[in-house]
């Protein structure tokens, strides 16, 4: 989906502007603002780094979650690291978004993104709040999207559908993350929207599984941020309800977060393909498992292992590397019975079987890891659960980009 054509759920506005934060002028503030309180669940990062606006915001959900008015986000600065001060500032910023929009500060979550270890420059930032309430503001999600990313090359954005009794709902969403990802809520910021009529509660429920089916199972470089955040936010301007006891009036929520999922997973595949300096998402597929928990610890793995990416960016058919990091994730597997493809599943090329290597084409098996998306299968051989992490490829634009960051 093009960012300039996307729009959040019926019940939400979206406005971005660029106050200096980010140091080439870019748009580096947004707001999401809904017309009547809504309701809200969020997932966090695991880190025990945590930036101020994580803790200000799980605050916010744990006593105000059914009357959410906005979400103001900056980008060029994490807010993390900064003590008392940081704190304070991320207060401020939910007090002045408040006061433009006549509500509360309670009522405002605030998520923050960039360097770590710097103090807001608070007259920017209250420049920026001022004009996103203002006329001046580039308005529609579009713009939202472009003004939370950093080392991002694309705004992600994704939206679906579902009919009910003749109505429309829709669940819409946008994130950023190109680079720190490797996200266990869930730098990643994901805000989703729909105008679904649903309590804290079931959104809550519906956006566990969804991530756990989505942004967590999908890495970058292995590093988890201080600032991870996703947010789901119910307008409920649609007038149906999701409900998890009778449908016959409302929409299942069964229903609700198989689609919940699918927004997810598109943000998440949209992170790993724009992963920082990458050239090609990668598909990483587990099966054969003894239990779902299993077929995810082999395939994150694979996935974190710096040797297995570059290999992939060389077209490097060096299929020895996705076997040995299999073997040191702590799974419980049997190196005998590992069976191993690359390739899409319509036409793989088989490279092992029962642990040994076959006498493949290799030159074909490398002109595979060519494509984009590129396709890895391992079979453990030990059971029929299964699941698919993606990823990207490691090239030496990821060195030249985080280091010098900050400089």
């Amino acid at each position: 989906m093009l960012a300039d054509t996307f729009s959040l759920a019926f019940g939400f506005t979206a406005t971005a502007t660029a106050c200096g934060l980010k140091p080439n002028g870019a748009l580096d503030m947004a707001l999401i603002a809904a017309d009547a309180p809504c309701s809200a669940a969020g997932l966090f990062t695991t880190n025990r780094v945590k930036a101020a606006p994580v803790i200000y915001d799980q605050g916010v959900l744990a006593t105000n979650a059914a009357s959410i008015r906005a979400v103001v986000v900056n980008a060029g600065n994490a807010n993390a690291c900064t003590g008392p001060q940081g704190v304070a500032n991320c207060r401020a910023m939910a007090e002045m978004t408040a006061e433009r929009l006549g509500c509360r500060a309670e009522q405002v979550l605030v998520l923050s993104t960039g360097v770590i270890g710097r103090q807001l420059d608070m007259a920017k930032v209250a420049q920026g709040i001022a004009s996103l309430t203002g006329p001046g503001a580039q308005r529609g999600a579009g713009a939202a999207a472009r003004a939370i990313m950093t080392t991002d090359t694309r705004p992600k954005v994704a939206a679906r559908t579902i009919g009910v009794s003749g109505k429309t709902i829709t669940i819409a969403g946008m994130c950023k993350g190109a680079g720190m990802i490797h996200p266990n809520m869930a730098t990643m910021l994901a805000i989703v929207t729909t105008d679904a009529q649903a309590s804290p509660a079931i959104l809550n429920r519906a956006l566990r599984y969804a991530a756990d089916r989505s942004f967590n199972r999908v890495s970058v470089d292995g590093d988890t941020s201080t600032n991870d955040t996703l947010l789901l936010l119910a307008s409920g301007a649609s007038g149906i309800s999701v409900s998890d006891t009778d449908a016959r009036d409302g929409l299942a929520f069964e229903q609700f977060t198989a689609t919940l999922t699918e927004v997810c997973i598109d943000l998440a595949k949209q992170i790993a393909r724009d992963g920082e300096g990458a050239t090609r998402l990668v598909e990483i597929t587990v099966r054969g498992a003894a239990d779902e928990q299993q077929a995810h610890q082999v395939a994150n793995a694979i996935a974190r292992s710096p040797l297995v990416k570059t290999a992939i960016h060389g077209n490097d058919p060096n299929w020895g590397r996705i076997v040995c990091a299999a073997g040191y994730s702590g799974a419980a597997i049997d190196p005998d019975r590992l069976a191993l493809w690359f390739g899409p599943p319509s036409s793989p090329i088989h490279l092992v079987a029962n642990g040994l290597p076959l006498d493949a084409d290799l030159s074909a098996a490398s002109a595979l890891l060519r494509q984009d998306p590129v396709f890895i299968t391992l079979d453990l051989g030990l059971g029929n659960a299964h699941t698919t992490i993606w990823t990207c490829d490691f090239s030496k634009e990821y060195v030249e980009i985080n280091a010098h960051y900050t400089t």
